[in-house]
């Protein structure tokens, strides 16, 4: 038998656990908003890049990467993704930015 994702889950049966169950909608829709929250700057950066690349606004990318920066931490302090994973996105868009600004200049 297959396992899928939608399985039915048990009815716990301790008050403890039933609390804790409750909790557990709450904060797993928090971390989904959160990451969501997460991959749109980045997308909205690398959309911002691709523009500037095709000979739009050089100033917005380094703009929403500015914005970025904030939301990228708070994500990585909350431990929705690991600390290196933020550095690592925040690295490549720093690194596509500079980069831009160079070819610019």
């Amino acid at each position: 038998m297959a396992t899928s994702s939608k399985a039915k889950k048990k009815t716990v049966r301790l008050a403890s656990g039933r609390k804790r169950a409750r909790q557990d909608v709450k904060l797993n829709a928090q971390n989904t908003s959160l990451r969501s929250h997460f991959r749109t700057v980045i997308k909205n950066v690398q959309k911002a890049l691709d523009k500037a690349l095709a000979g739009g606004d050089k100033a917005a990318p380094a703009d929403l990467f500015k914005a970025a920066q904030p939301v990228i931490d708070s994500v990585a302090d909350k431990g929705i993704f690991h600390k290196n994973k933020a550095a690592r996105h925040k690295s490549r868009l720093a690194a596509k930015i500079k980069a831009l600004s160079a070819a610019a200049a």
